[in-house]
C-alpha cells in the first residue's frame, strides 16, 4: 500500500517512505521530525488541515503537504 498522507483514514499508522514537493516543504516537514522511514499517525482531518502525530507530537498541516508525504504500510 502506498499512498499520500491526505488519502490515509483517521487513525492510521503508517511509515513514511518518501516526502515530494519543493524544497520549502521537504524542509519545513524535516523540522517537525518528518522524514523518511519514521512513524506517523493520522489523528484528525477537518477542512484540508491534517493534524498527524509524529516522534509522541501533534503537529497541523494542510493539504500540499499532507499530499507530500508518501506513506507504507505500518508493520
Amino acid at each position: 500500500m502506498n499512498m499520500p498522507l491526505a488519502k490515509a483514514k483517521v487513525g492510521q499508522r503508517a511509515i513514511i517512505k518518501s516526502i515530494s514537493g519543493n524544497e520549502k516543504i521537504r524542509n519545513f516537514l524535516f523540522t517537525l521530525g518528518c522524514c523518511e522511514g519514521e512513524e506517523i499517525t493520522l489523528i484528525s482531518a477537518l477542512g484540508g488541515n491534517y493534524i498527524v502525530n509524529i516522534k509522541d507530537s501533534r503537529y497541523a498541516i494542510d493539504k500540499r503537504m499532507a499530499n507530500a508525504i508518501e506513506l507504507v504500510e505500518a508493520g
